[in-house]
Protein backbone atom coordinates (compact mmCIF):
# COMPACT_ATOMS: atom_id res chain seq x y z
CA UNK A 1 0.00 0.00 0.00
CA UNK A 2 1.83 3.47 -0.84
CA UNK A 3 2.45 5.16 2.05
CA UNK A 4 -0.27 8.05 1.07
CA UNK A 5 -3.12 5.72 0.92
CA UNK A 6 -1.26 4.68 4.38
CA UNK A 7 -1.13 8.05 6.23
CA UNK A 8 -5.41 8.60 4.82
CA UNK A 9 -6.12 5.21 5.88
CA UNK A 10 -4.50 5.41 9.39
CA UNK A 11 -5.98 9.16 9.61
CA UNK A 12 -9.43 8.28 8.94
CA UNK A 13 -9.67 4.57 11.15
CA UNK A 14 -11.36 4.65 14.83
CA UNK A 15 -10.05 2.57 17.21
CA UNK A 16 -11.57 1.50 20.82
CA UNK A 17 -9.31 2.79 23.31
CA UNK A 18 -7.52 1.20 26.28
CA UNK A 19 -7.05 1.36 29.76
CA UNK A 20 -8.63 2.35 32.86
CA UNK A 21 -11.75 3.87 32.73
CA UNK A 22 -11.07 8.13 33.93
CA UNK A 23 -12.72 10.80 34.47
CA UNK A 24 -11.68 14.24 34.51
CA UNK A 25 -12.10 16.49 36.58
CA UNK A 26 -12.50 20.13 36.41
CA UNK A 27 -8.80 21.53 36.53
CA UNK A 28 -8.51 18.85 33.51
CA UNK A 29 -6.86 16.60 36.09
CA UNK A 30 -7.77 12.95 35.17
CA UNK A 31 -8.27 10.36 38.02
CA UNK A 32 -9.00 6.36 37.58
CA UNK A 33 -12.21 5.17 39.27
CA UNK A 34 -12.83 1.50 40.53
CA UNK A 35 -16.48 0.40 40.72
CA UNK A 36 -17.33 -2.98 42.30
CA UNK A 37 -20.47 -4.72 42.77
CA UNK A 38 -20.80 -4.59 46.36
CA UNK A 39 -21.23 -0.45 46.35
CA UNK A 40 -23.23 2.11 44.33
CA UNK A 41 -20.76 4.62 45.11
CA UNK A 42 -17.47 4.79 42.46
CA UNK A 43 -13.96 4.78 44.18
CA UNK A 44 -11.90 7.65 43.36
CA UNK A 45 -8.96 9.45 44.99
CA UNK A 46 -9.67 13.03 44.89
CA UNK A 47 -9.40 15.98 46.77
CA UNK A 48 -6.23 15.80 48.21
CA UNK A 49 -4.14 18.00 46.33
CA UNK A 50 -7.35 20.74 46.67
CA UNK A 51 -8.90 19.79 43.22
CA UNK A 52 -12.41 20.07 42.71
CA UNK A 53 -15.05 17.50 42.95
CA UNK A 54 -15.84 15.21 39.77
CA UNK A 55 -17.99 17.37 37.22
CA UNK A 56 -19.80 14.08 36.40
CA UNK A 57 -20.46 11.64 38.37
CA UNK A 58 -20.03 7.99 37.27
CA UNK A 59 -22.83 5.80 36.86
CA UNK A 60 -24.42 3.76 38.95
CA UNK A 61 -22.79 0.27 38.10
CA UNK A 62 -22.84 -1.50 41.76
CA UNK A 63 -26.65 -3.35 40.34
CA UNK A 64 -25.87 -3.70 36.93
CA UNK A 65 -22.67 -5.46 37.92
CA UNK A 66 -23.85 -7.58 40.50
CA UNK A 67 -23.96 -11.04 38.84
CA UNK A 68 -20.38 -10.13 36.99
CA UNK A 69 -18.20 -8.36 35.92
CA UNK A 70 -16.93 -8.23 31.87
CA UNK A 71 -13.38 -7.40 33.23
CA UNK A 72 -10.60 -5.34 31.64
CA UNK A 73 -10.71 -4.05 28.14
CA UNK A 74 -6.79 -5.27 28.40
CA UNK A 75 -4.36 -7.48 30.55
CA UNK A 76 -1.29 -5.12 31.54
CA UNK A 77 1.44 -7.49 31.18
CA UNK A 78 5.24 -6.80 32.34
CA UNK A 79 8.32 -8.60 31.51
CA UNK A 80 12.35 -8.52 31.65
CA UNK A 81 12.67 -6.74 28.19
CA UNK A 82 9.12 -5.44 27.83
CA UNK A 83 5.93 -4.63 28.87
CA UNK A 84 2.65 -5.15 26.71
CA UNK A 85 -1.03 -4.19 26.84
CA UNK A 86 -2.47 -7.87 25.84
CA UNK A 87 -5.78 -7.48 24.01
CA UNK A 88 -8.38 -10.59 25.10
CA UNK A 89 -10.67 -10.55 21.53
CA UNK A 90 -7.75 -10.03 19.15
CA UNK A 91 -5.29 -12.61 20.82
CA UNK A 92 -2.52 -10.52 20.38
CA UNK A 93 -1.01 -7.22 21.99
CA UNK A 94 -2.63 -3.76 21.78
CA UNK A 95 1.13 -2.39 22.30
CA UNK A 96 4.31 -3.34 23.40
CA UNK A 97 6.79 -0.96 24.86
CA UNK A 98 9.92 -1.30 25.35
CA UNK A 99 13.07 0.71 26.79
CA UNK A 100 16.45 0.02 24.86
CA UNK A 101 19.93 1.24 25.72
CA UNK A 102 23.31 -0.54 24.70
CA UNK A 103 23.97 -1.85 28.21
CA UNK A 104 20.08 -3.42 27.75
CA UNK A 105 20.77 -4.97 24.23
CA UNK A 106 24.20 -6.32 25.47
CA UNK A 107 24.21 -9.65 27.30
CA UNK A 108 25.39 -9.31 30.92
CA UNK A 109 28.92 -9.96 32.02
CA UNK A 110 28.17 -12.69 34.44
CA UNK A 111 26.82 -13.90 31.36
CA UNK A 112 28.80 -13.78 27.79
CA UNK A 113 26.53 -15.65 25.76
CA UNK A 114 23.89 -13.62 27.06
CA UNK A 115 20.36 -14.91 25.51
CA UNK A 116 20.50 -17.73 22.98
CA UNK A 117 17.79 -17.81 20.64
CA UNK A 118 18.20 -21.48 19.80
CA UNK A 119 17.51 -22.45 23.05
CA UNK A 120 14.25 -20.68 23.28
CA UNK A 121 10.51 -21.79 22.24
CA UNK A 122 7.74 -20.41 22.01
CA UNK A 123 4.98 -21.21 24.26
CA UNK A 124 1.25 -20.30 25.70
CA UNK A 125 1.37 -17.75 28.06
CA UNK A 126 -0.62 -18.82 31.26
CA UNK A 127 -0.70 -15.13 32.36
CA UNK A 128 -3.59 -14.55 30.16
CA UNK A 129 -7.41 -16.49 31.21
CA UNK A 130 -7.17 -19.63 28.86
CA UNK A 131 -10.37 -18.79 26.97
CA UNK A 132 -8.83 -15.52 25.46
CA UNK A 133 -5.42 -16.89 25.38
CA UNK A 134 -3.51 -17.46 21.96
CA UNK A 135 -2.13 -21.42 21.66
CA UNK A 136 0.15 -22.82 19.34
CA UNK A 137 -2.23 -24.62 17.86
CA UNK A 138 -4.07 -22.06 16.27
CA UNK A 139 -0.90 -20.58 14.47
CA UNK A 140 -0.40 -23.87 13.17
CA UNK A 141 -0.22 -24.17 9.18
CA UNK A 142 -2.06 -20.69 9.40
CA UNK A 143 0.00 -19.33 6.53
CA UNK A 144 1.64 -16.94 8.90
CA UNK A 145 4.58 -16.50 11.40
CA UNK A 146 4.39 -15.66 14.79
CA UNK A 147 5.82 -12.39 14.84
CA UNK A 148 7.49 -10.83 17.83
CA UNK A 149 6.11 -7.58 19.08
CA UNK A 150 8.77 -6.96 21.29
CA UNK A 151 11.91 -8.64 19.52
CA UNK A 152 13.97 -11.38 20.44
CA UNK A 153 17.19 -9.63 19.51
CA UNK A 154 16.29 -7.01 22.14
CA UNK A 155 16.53 -9.13 24.65
CA UNK A 156 20.36 -10.64 24.63
CA UNK A 157 20.79 -9.63 27.97
CA UNK A 158 19.72 -12.96 29.98
CA UNK A 159 18.33 -16.53 28.99
CA UNK A 160 15.40 -15.22 30.94
CA UNK A 161 14.56 -12.07 29.17
CA UNK A 162 14.92 -14.25 25.34
CA UNK A 163 12.78 -16.76 27.08
CA UNK A 164 10.35 -14.20 27.77
CA UNK A 165 9.87 -12.56 24.36
CA UNK A 166 8.27 -16.21 23.16
CA UNK A 167 4.84 -15.93 25.00
CA UNK A 168 2.01 -16.62 22.53
CA UNK A 169 1.09 -13.08 24.30
CA UNK A 170 3.99 -11.08 22.56
CA UNK A 171 3.14 -12.77 19.29
CA UNK A 172 0.83 -11.54 16.39
CA UNK A 173 0.47 -13.46 12.90
CA UNK A 174 2.68 -11.82 10.32
CA UNK A 175 3.66 -12.48 6.91
CA UNK A 176 6.94 -14.26 6.73
CA UNK A 177 8.98 -13.96 3.58
CA UNK A 178 9.22 -10.26 2.65
CA UNK A 179 8.32 -8.83 6.23
CA UNK A 180 8.64 -10.44 9.10
CA UNK A 181 11.97 -12.44 8.56
CA UNK A 182 13.05 -9.78 6.35
CA UNK A 183 11.68 -5.32 6.07
CA UNK A 184 10.53 -6.25 9.43
CA UNK A 185 13.32 -7.40 11.05
CA UNK A 186 15.30 -4.53 8.88
CA UNK A 187 13.37 -1.84 11.32
CA UNK A 188 13.46 -3.49 14.39
CA UNK A 189 17.54 -3.93 13.73
CA UNK A 190 17.14 0.09 12.96
CA UNK A 191 15.39 0.73 16.37
CA UNK A 192 18.59 -1.19 17.81
CA UNK A 193 21.38 0.79 16.60
CA UNK A 194 19.43 3.69 17.74
CA UNK A 195 21.69 3.16 21.04
CA UNK A 196 24.71 3.92 19.26
CA UNK A 197 23.77 7.59 18.85
CA UNK A 198 21.12 8.19 21.57
CA UNK A 199 21.05 7.31 25.53
CA UNK A 200 17.93 6.06 25.60
CA UNK A 201 15.64 4.98 22.96
CA UNK A 202 11.72 3.58 23.43
CA UNK A 203 9.87 2.09 20.92
CA UNK A 204 6.54 1.31 20.84
CA UNK A 205 5.25 -1.57 18.45
CA UNK A 206 1.47 -1.48 17.76
CA UNK A 207 -0.66 -3.79 15.75
CA UNK A 208 -3.78 -2.27 13.44
CA UNK A 209 -6.70 -2.65 11.52
CA UNK A 210 -6.71 -0.02 8.89
CA UNK A 211 -9.42 0.75 6.30
CA UNK A 212 -9.60 0.59 3.03
CA UNK A 213 -11.45 2.30 0.09
CA UNK A 214 -13.98 0.48 -1.67
CA UNK A 215 -15.00 1.06 -5.44
CA UNK A 216 -18.31 2.20 -3.60
CA UNK A 217 -16.21 5.10 -2.15
CA UNK A 218 -16.68 3.29 1.00
CA UNK A 219 -13.90 2.62 3.90
CA UNK A 220 -13.85 -0.81 5.06
CA UNK A 221 -11.99 -2.85 7.45
CA UNK A 222 -11.49 -6.66 6.13
CA UNK A 223 -9.12 -8.77 8.00
CA UNK A 224 -8.30 -12.73 8.32
CA UNK A 225 -9.01 -14.47 11.08
CA UNK A 226 -6.59 -17.88 12.38
CA UNK A 227 -6.95 -20.33 14.38
CA UNK A 228 -9.34 -23.38 15.18
CA UNK A 229 -11.96 -22.39 16.01
CA UNK A 230 -11.03 -18.57 14.02
CA UNK A 231 -9.88 -16.37 17.02
CA UNK A 232 -6.66 -14.85 16.28
CA UNK A 233 -7.17 -11.92 14.17
CA UNK A 234 -4.55 -10.62 11.54
CA UNK A 235 -3.69 -7.30 11.52
CA UNK A 236 -3.39 -4.88 8.50
CA UNK A 237 -0.76 -3.19 9.50
CA UNK A 238 1.94 -2.24 11.73
CA UNK A 239 3.26 0.54 13.42
CA UNK A 240 6.98 0.89 14.86
CA UNK A 241 6.72 4.72 16.78
CA UNK A 242 10.12 6.01 18.64
CA UNK A 243 11.26 8.10 21.28
CA UNK A 244 14.76 8.68 21.83
CA UNK A 245 16.60 10.73 24.05
CA UNK A 246 20.26 12.29 24.67
CA UNK A 247 22.15 15.37 26.10
CA UNK A 248 21.66 18.61 24.03
CA UNK A 249 25.14 19.79 25.03
CA UNK A 250 27.85 18.31 27.08
CA UNK A 251 27.87 21.44 28.81
CA UNK A 252 24.67 21.02 29.89
CA UNK A 253 23.83 17.47 30.16
CA UNK A 254 20.98 17.68 32.58
CA UNK A 255 19.29 19.35 29.18
CA UNK A 256 17.67 16.07 26.82
CA UNK A 257 17.09 16.45 23.49
CA UNK A 258 13.92 14.56 21.95
CA UNK A 259 13.28 13.30 18.97
CA UNK A 260 10.33 11.11 18.05
CA UNK A 261 8.79 9.42 14.99
CA UNK A 262 6.09 7.17 13.40
CA UNK A 263 5.89 4.20 10.93
CA UNK A 264 3.36 2.36 9.62
CA UNK A 265 3.96 -0.61 7.80
CA UNK A 266 1.13 -3.43 5.47
CA UNK A 267 1.42 -6.71 6.93
CA UNK A 268 2.60 -7.53 3.60
CA UNK A 269 5.93 -8.62 1.42
CA UNK A 270 7.95 -5.50 0.88
CA UNK A 271 10.59 -5.15 -1.40
CA UNK A 272 14.17 -4.68 0.36
CA UNK A 273 15.16 -1.50 -1.88
CA UNK A 274 11.66 0.53 -0.36
CA UNK A 275 13.03 3.67 1.65
CA UNK A 276 12.02 3.55 5.08
CA UNK A 277 11.18 7.22 5.09
CA UNK A 278 7.91 6.17 2.44
CA UNK A 279 6.25 4.84 5.70
CA UNK A 280 6.46 7.93 7.90
CA UNK A 281 3.16 8.89 9.14
CA UNK A 282 2.00 11.38 11.98
CA UNK A 283 2.28 10.33 15.56
CA UNK A 284 -1.25 11.38 16.02
CA UNK A 285 -2.77 9.46 13.40
CA UNK A 286 -1.12 6.32 14.66
CA UNK A 287 -2.72 6.96 18.42
CA UNK A 288 -5.88 7.86 16.91
CA UNK A 289 -6.00 4.83 14.66
CA UNK A 290 -5.43 2.30 17.65
CA UNK A 291 -7.37 4.36 20.27
CA UNK A 292 -3.80 4.76 21.94
CA UNK A 293 -2.42 7.88 23.56
CA UNK A 294 1.69 7.21 23.53
CA UNK A 295 3.19 10.26 23.81
CA UNK A 296 1.74 13.90 25.79
CA UNK A 297 1.04 16.79 23.18
CA UNK A 298 3.84 18.52 24.95
CA UNK A 299 5.88 15.85 24.38
CA UNK A 300 4.90 15.56 20.35
CA UNK A 301 5.37 19.32 19.93
CA UNK A 302 8.57 20.17 21.47
CA UNK A 303 10.51 16.93 19.93
CA UNK A 304 12.71 16.65 17.03
CA UNK A 305 11.32 14.55 13.98
CA UNK A 306 14.14 10.81 14.50
CA UNK A 307 14.68 11.54 10.28
CA UNK A 308 16.44 15.17 11.08
CA UNK A 309 18.49 14.24 13.80
CA UNK A 310 19.72 10.35 12.56
CA UNK A 311 19.57 8.36 8.90
CA UNK A 312 16.21 6.99 8.77
CA UNK A 313 18.29 3.88 6.00
CA UNK A 314 17.52 0.20 7.06
CA UNK A 315 20.33 -2.17 6.20
CA UNK A 316 19.15 -4.97 4.40
CA UNK A 317 20.63 -8.30 6.20
CA UNK A 318 19.14 -11.73 5.58
CA UNK A 319 18.32 -12.66 9.00
CA UNK A 320 16.58 -15.70 8.13
CA UNK A 321 19.49 -16.84 5.49
CA UNK A 322 21.81 -16.27 8.18
CA UNK A 323 19.87 -18.71 10.63
CA UNK A 324 19.23 -21.37 7.75
CA UNK A 325 22.68 -20.99 6.94
CA UNK A 326 23.57 -21.80 10.71
CA UNK A 327 21.27 -24.78 11.21
CA UNK A 328 22.21 -26.21 7.89
CA UNK A 329 25.53 -26.31 9.30
CA UNK A 330 24.92 -27.63 12.46
CA UNK A 331 22.82 -30.19 11.02
CA UNK A 332 25.36 -31.16 8.08
CA UNK A 333 26.32 -34.36 8.21
CA UNK A 334 30.19 -34.70 9.48
CA UNK A 335 32.82 -35.51 6.62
Amino acid sequence: MPSSTIFHAVFFAAGAAIGATAVTLASGRKERIKVTPSTSKPIVDVGRDGAPTLIQQAIDAGDVLKYGNPGPISDLVSRTAYTLGYDRRLRHPSWTAEHLTLNSITPDPGDPNGGDRSKSVFKEDEAIPLPFRALLKDYFRSGYDRGHMAPAADAKKTQQAMDETFYLSNMAPQVGDGFNRHYWAYLENWCRKLTNSFEDVYVFTVPLYLPQQGQDGKWRVTHEVIGNPPNIAVPTHFAKVVLTSRPSSASNPNLSEISTGAFVLPNASIPDETQLTSFIVPIDAVERAAGLTIFSDAIKKSSKHICTTTKCEVSVRRFDDARKGMNKSISAPKR
